[in-house]
């Protein structure tokens, strides 16, 4: 494979790196306050998933995500904070990558309306997948540096 400047391991080292700053800027732009003192992003996504033309999002959300606002808030803005680490430092890359496929996934079927948001879950989605089957974290990794997942 030619490239230019960098060879191919590191072009994809710059990708999964690329992905894990994106996640850090979800995590950084989020209203942590509103999420866990006032609610906001749950009740911001049950209002979403109560209008949800699929009744398995509508109930899925009453029976897991109802119950227990403060903790679902809670795991998603962590969630994206411990993303984007893992990702950056290539630390538990594939267990980030698998991760951040399914919560981009959640995110994509949740939203299926707003059409605002889909290309930014598309497209995390995508180099999600392909930072997994090429093995993105085998350069400029503390997988790597461990001897992990090689």
């Amino acid at each position: 494979m030619r490239t230019i400047w960098l060879g191919g391991a590191e072009w994809l080292a710059v990708l999964r790196i690329g992905l894990g700053l994106w996640w850090l800027e979800s995590w950084r732009h989020k209203d942590r306050k509103g999420w866990f003192e006032r609610g906001t992003g749950i009740a911001w996504a049950a209002d979403v998933a109560g209008k949800h033309r699929w009744g398995v999002v509508r109930t899925g959300f009453r029976r897991v995500v109802e119950p227990r606002p403060k903790l679902i808030a809670y795991v998603v803005v962590y969630a994206e904070l411990a993303l984007g680490l893992g990702l950056v430092t290539g630390f538990l890359t594939p267990v980030a990558l698998v991760a951040g496929l399914l919560l981009n996934l959640l995110y994509l079927v949740l939203m299926i309306h707003d059409w605002a948001e889909q290309g930014q879950n598309a497209m995390m989605a995508l180099i999600s997948l392909v930072a997994l089957f090429v093995m993105a974290w085998q350069t400029w990794s503390l997988d790597a540096a461990l001897g992990l997942f090689l």
